[in-house]
């Protein structure tokens, strides 16, 4: 592993001058857009199984825009003509997800904008769909913890897939962001803050002590099978050594539109000098930056490792 020296940011990297003869051809290369639609579809459709089938018929509240919906739902039944068991969750769900993710395209900035869209309309009207189909079908059988265990592994596992796909489905956690965005707050912490506000809100509707403790019950399963699919932090500090640090360039901020810095080190055993590529990425997008340059350059070293991203500088 070089040993660095110096930085400078990615968008200005220093340029050597190579021999014709030592030029080589690179072509960087798309991952299939065929799987990342698969993993969309799958872990949209995976969502809306957890919700209509599992979450919302045994009153459960996962925190969330769903959290909302389906006490929503409940408080609304009987009192629409038009919708005499409440208002459709799926739908309700995309009330909230509309404005959140507008909140998050103007306060964040946008990635991935057309797959979000795309994950938090699925995920609504197959939720509705769904509830549909399966409304006269008794799944679980008034078995609460059930319904909470297994509605929150098959929620992780759709998650998991939607992070596959490159894709967010929008929610809760953008206020959460929002929040901790410029301020001394962990994200995750405020995570767990606004599902817990959105879970106590479920308590006072339903008045039943025993929603919130089956709710965290699907939170902590939910969380744990992604942890186990997915173990990473929800940062990552990324290093990475090629020989074609300037088309890497073009590649990470053109296609994947990520930021990063140079550092500019030199071999300990050969002493050649050589730009290394650093980064702190989130968990979500590791994977497919992982593959994106494996792709382009098959003789890329990458290391990662866990990291914090406090100060969060746009440079990085």
């Amino acid at each position: 592993m070089p040993t660095s020296t110096s930085g400078s940011t990615l968008s200005t990297p220093t340029e050597r001058a190579i021999p014709p003869h030592e030029r080589q051809t690179f072509t960087p290369r798309r991952s299939p857009l065929a799987l990342e639609i698969l993993y969309l579809v799958l872990g949209a459709i995976c969502q809306a199984l957890a919700y209509a089938c599992f979450i919302a018929p045994a009153n459960i509240v996962p925190g969330g825009c769903y959290g909302l919906s389906i006490t929503i739902n409940y408080l609304t039944q009987g009192t629409f003509e038009a919708f005499p068991e409440g208002l459709p969750i799926g739908a309700v769900a995309l009330c909230f997800n509309v404005p959140f993710f507008l909140l998050a395209a103007r306060s964040l900035g946008l990635r991935s904008g057309g797959k979000t869209i795309a994950t938090f309309l699925l995920i609504s009207i197959c939720t509705d769909l769904i509830t549909s189909m399966t409304r006269d079908i008794v799944i679980v059988s008034n078995d609460k913890f059930l319904s909470s265990v297994y509605g929150g592994a098959i929620l992780g596992l759709g998650v998991l897939l939607t992070f596959k796909a490159g894709s967010t489905s929008a929610g809760t956690d953008v206020i959460a962001r929002v929040l901790s965005k410029g301020n001394n707050l962990k994200t995750s912490h405020m995570i767990i803050a606004v599902d817990s506000a959105v879970v106590l809100f479920g308590l006072v509707a339903f008045g039943d002590f025993s929603v919130p403790l089956y709710s965290w019950i699907t939170i902590f399963v939910y969380g744990k099978v992604v942890d186990i699919l997915q173990p990473e932090n929800p940062n990552k500090a990324i290093f990475i050594v090629s020989d074609h640090t300037a088309e890497l360039r073009t590649l990470i901020i053109e296609e994947l539109n990520l930021r990063g810095t140079f550092l500019h080190g030199s071999g300990i055993y050969a002493g050649a000098e050589r730009d290394i590529i650093f980064m702190i990425v989130e968990r979500k997008y590791v994977s497919k930056l992982k593959k994106a340059v494996l792709q382009a350059d098959p003789k890329a070293f990458i290391a990662t490792t866990n990291a914090t991203n406090d100060t969060a500088p746009k440079i990085i």
